[in-house]
């Protein structure tokens, strides 16, 4: 199973919809939010998430899920 964890502080990059499409769509992956991840640096600049361990960053939310997808 596909682990992906979100940062609720990345929200203000439009990351939570993100979430909720990985949701919707993907009834195979773990999705869930954290308060923090650990990644302040990364968070500050844009668009990310931790697919299986791994940071995954955009420059869009749309452009995020798109490449969290290719690894579903």
């Amino acid at each position: 199973m596909t682990e992906i964890n979100f940062c609720e502080n990345n929200f203000t990059f439009g990351t939570e919809k993100t979430m909720k499409k990985l949701k919707d769509n993907f009834t195979n992956a773990d999705v869930t939010v954290a308060s923090c991840l650990g990644y302040c640096g990364d968070c500050a600049v844009g668009p990310y998430a931790l697919v299986n361990d791994e940071l995954i960053q955009a420059g869009t939310a749309d452009e995020l899920f798109e490449r969290i997808k290719t690894m579903m």
